[in-house]
């Protein structure tokens, strides 16, 4: 009894940090910049909201963890960060800082952090973006406001608010959200979204254009190639026209923003630093060594103005392979699954991270910071959807868009079978196949961000892979007028209200049995279906149980807590017959079959439930 009590309170601490701490953790990550006094104050947020969560997740479930090393990417940061460690072996420095070895374990978590939330939550993935986005784009909009207030000829916007004081490193972060701006421009199909995106993506790149940095420039044109490659389609061709004629007319209005400066010392400082590389080339000066880069004008630079080259200063070409391999893979990873939306959002943003490294940066493994932005998070988020693509919990389909004309043709001849004031909700087509209609929702709603088709598709997949039979997806649409639509292969049977009508009682009762088990089965597997009742659970032809109408359902990391399942009871309880049935007439014989799989406490809730009534 002890051991399922700590059993279930190990669950709930699980859940809690994944479905709470951790969505929080990173929604601070990508927005605390904007508002906290300076980078400690981020530093603590990222290791006390996901750094350490993360860390104590994966202590709890072992599992976890040899599913993230299954992952290509995390192997490879594995190889790059142990090298990295190895060479301090050779470092030049009396002492080793200890804050060394924490920073390689800190990105690593970010690694396994959006692993778990992409897995178990990625439902809140488009909210949490959406959410630090918006705060990105009020902080910029005031830092405008302010700067062409107080503008003089060779100023430059730094960032203003929070904790950005430098006008380079500030348009790392501006460049971040304008590629979100951009992504929601080039995927979106609500016209009210892209009129809320456009003027978004244009205070963005407004902000960008005030630091009067060059190198997000520079990122933003190979963002933008790599945009249009991957998507191919008109909005594509459009943006890449936009772009030319941007950069035109940049150059004809404001051509000293591009000349004035002229390379900034770039070639020297790349030159110096070769030099400096060719002295160890293979294996580096070590993780931990300085780099003083004196040029002709006796200016001292610490860094050498590029990712790759401070990768093969700091650990040599044998650090570079594994660190090289995990760029090539990532974005050859998210073109190949690029009828994921979220893998041209995460891969658009690792192209703007690999543009700005060319010109930028040099340290190889930080703290969180703005150099963050340009590798570990687009390069932590796709190996997140890798993960939660391989558990079946983001989806593989694409999503079809479909005209008017081709959608009549698709339901020519169709038997509506359910419809509401609006029109039709469910069809049978004349192949014999299923088609469900969703109406579309208010934009903030979360419909908005995860379809309810999409929702249908993926709970349906999820619910296969748990053995629990539903309906075989067969296509996903998106309609004109914004509605979602989903088609899939009905299963065979009758509902369980409708087998219940017919048998006798003593029939009735084994069959009410069965049902508890079932549902404790749900219960034990996390599955907490909000819309369960008699009437969408199927009893099939091999006497199987299977579930229907899955859109409203959500599939927990852990067994279900007690709450939960007295919910689910409250929602059955308000079917007058369901009522009759399962909580009066039979109710001993459906706790007898739910106290066959879920334990003894769990067992008791269900009956304080049922008799508080």
């Amino acid at each position: 009894m002890h051991s399922k009590r700590l059993n279930y309170g190990s669950n709930r601490v699980f859940d809690f940090l994944v479905l709470w701490i951790l969505p929080v953790g990173l929604l601070l990550l990508l927005s605390a910049l904007f508002f906290v006094g300076n980078r400690n104050v981020l530093h603590r947020i990222v290791y006390i909201l996901f750094s350490v969560p993360t860390l104590f997740l994966l202590c709890m479930r072992p599992r976890e963890l040899k599913d993230l090393l299954r992952e290509p990417l995390a192997l490879a940061f594995l190889a790059f960060s142990a090298w990295a460690l190895i060479s301090l072996l050779w470092s030049p420095e009396h002492s080793t800082d200890t804050d060394l070895f924490k920073r390689p374990l800190n990105t690593f978590m970010l690694f396994g952090g959006c692993g778990l939330l992409l897995h178990y939550r990625n439902e809140l993935f488009k909210p949490i973006f959406f959410s630090a986005a918006v705060i990105a784009l009020v902080v910029c909009l005031c830092n405008l406001v302010a700067f062409a207030k107080g503008f003089e000829p060779g100023m430059r916007m730094i960032g203003g608010l929070g904790a950005l004081d430098n006008p380079l490193l500030s348009s790392h972060i501006f460049g971040f959200f304008c590629v979100y701006w951009l992504y929601v421009c080039m995927t979106t199909d609500r016209l009210r979204v892209l009129w809320f995106s456009l003027p978004a993506l244009a205070v963005m790149a407004a902000a960008i254009l005030a630091t009067g940095s060059r190198t997000p420039l520079l990122a933003l044109t190979l963002t933008t190639l790599w945009m249009g490659f991957v998507s191919r389609n008109r909005r594509a061709a459009v943006l890449i026209s936009c772009m030319f004629l941007g950069a035109a007319a940049l150059l004809i209005i404001a051509p000293e923003l591009v000349t004035e400066r002229g390379t900034s010392f770039r070639l020297e400082v790349w030159g110096l630093s070769l030099q400096r590389i060719a002295e160890h080339p293979w294996i580096g000066h070590s993780y931990d060594s300085e780099l003083y880069l004196t040029l002709a004008n006796t200016t001292e630079l610490r860094e050498p103005h590029s990712f790759a080259l401070g990768v093969l200063y700091y650990v040599g070409i044998i650090g570079f392979i594994p660190w090289i391999f995990m760029l090539g893979w990532a974005l050859y990873k998210s073109f190949k699954e690029r009828a994921q939306p979220l893998f041209i959002l995460a891969s658009s943003l690792l192209a703007y991270g690999i543009g700005a490294g060319l010109t930028e940066g040099g340290g190889i493994l930080s703290r969180p910071k703005e150099h963050w932005f340009l590798l570990w998070i687009p390069l932590a988020i796709i190996a997140g959807l890798s993960i939660a693509q391989r558990h079946r919990s983001l989806l593989r389909m694409p999503v079809r868009s479909i005209k008017n004309e081709a959608f009549d043709r698709l339901c020519s001849n169709a038997h509506v079978i359910e419809a509401d004031g609006l029109g039709p909700k469910v069809l049978r087509l004349e192949d014999g196949s299923f088609l469900k209609l969703f109406r579309p929702r208010r934009w903030y709603t979360s419909g908005s961000f995860n379809p309810y088709s999409e929702r249908f598709a993926s709970n349906s997949e999820q619910l296969r892979t748990l053995g629990i039979p539903t309906p075989q997806i067969l296509g996903l649409y998106r309609l004109s007028d914004a509605s979602s639509a989903v088609s899939y292969t009905p299963l065979p049977g009758l509902t369980l209200r409708q087998a219940l009508q017919s048998l006798d009682s003593s029939l009735r009762e084994s069959l009410v049995e069965r049902f508890g088990r079932f549902m404790a089965q749900l219960h034990e597997r996390g599955v907490y279906f909000r819309s369960l009742h008699l009437g969408n659970v199927l009893l099939m032809d091999d006497g199987e149980f299977g579930l229907i109408d899955v859109a409203d359902l959500r599939i927990y990391p852990s067994s279900l807590r007690y709450a939960l399942r007295q919910r689910n009871l409250r929602h059955m309880q308000r079917y007058p017959q369901d009522r009759n049935w399962l909580f009066e007439t039979h109710f001993e014989q459906l706790v007898k079959g739910y106290a066959s799989v879920a334990s003894p406490s769990a067992t008791a809730k269900i009956r304080e439930q049922v008799q508080s009534l």
